[in-house]
């Protein structure tokens, strides 16, 4: 009886240490990570409408701070590469994506998808013939949403950056992973 009496106590204070309310902490990624596995409806052209303007105004965002950076007198090879860009990066982080810019020999990239070096094409194709640039949104496979924008030819980051290039050309990527753009875009009621 004693050593059943025992074997209760022993179990209980176990029972109750382990339920100590202060075990779980409840923090910010938590929140996160339970908000991320709610189900959400979403469309393709709900995903197709968030890159754009998302895209849109990172690129307004990068535009005018590679600008400012420039006319600052800032390194053009860390404007070029985006690392002298801070809210461009934060950002590209915040959304869980990449930016860059491209220029005309990536249209020779074995790092890029075939479809982004033919749209790379076809912007150098309308540098040259000066036709008007517009912004385009392309799907990678199944997981992947690239967003390219031209900067002007005129514009002093395509100067800066490609104008020593026999035919000048800038262009803006923003490559969303699938599930970011999800993760972050607000669902439908």
């Amino acid at each position: 009886m004693h050593c059943a009496r025992l074997l209760f106590t022993a179990t209980l204070s176990t029972f109750l240490f382990s339920c100590n309310p202060d075990r779980v902490q409840y923090n910010d990624q938590l929140k996160q990570q339970m908000a991320d596995m709610k189900v959400k409806r979403v469309t393709n052209a709900d995903l197709s409408e968030a890159v754009n303007s998302w895209g849109e105004q990172i690129v307004a965002i990068a535009n005018r701070e590679a600008t400012a950076k420039l006319t600052a007198g800032a390194e053009t090879p860390t404007v070029c590469n985006l690392s002298a860009l801070p809210k461009t990066q934060a950002l590209a982080k915040r959304y869980g994506m990449t930016i860059s810019l491209l220029g005309a020999a990536d249209v020779q990239n074995p790092k890029l998808a075939q479809k982004e070096r033919e749209v790379l094409d076809a912007y150098l194709y309308n540098v040259e013939k000066k036709l008007p640039q517009s912004s385009n949104i392309q799907r990678i496979g199944d997981t992947l949403f690239v967003y390219n924008d031209a900067v002007p030819v005129t514009d002093k980051l395509c100067q800066a950056c490609f104008g020593t290039q026999k035919q000048p050309l800038a262009v803006w990527r923003l490559a969303f992973p699938k599930r970011e753009v999800i993760r972050h875009i607000n669902a439908k009621k």
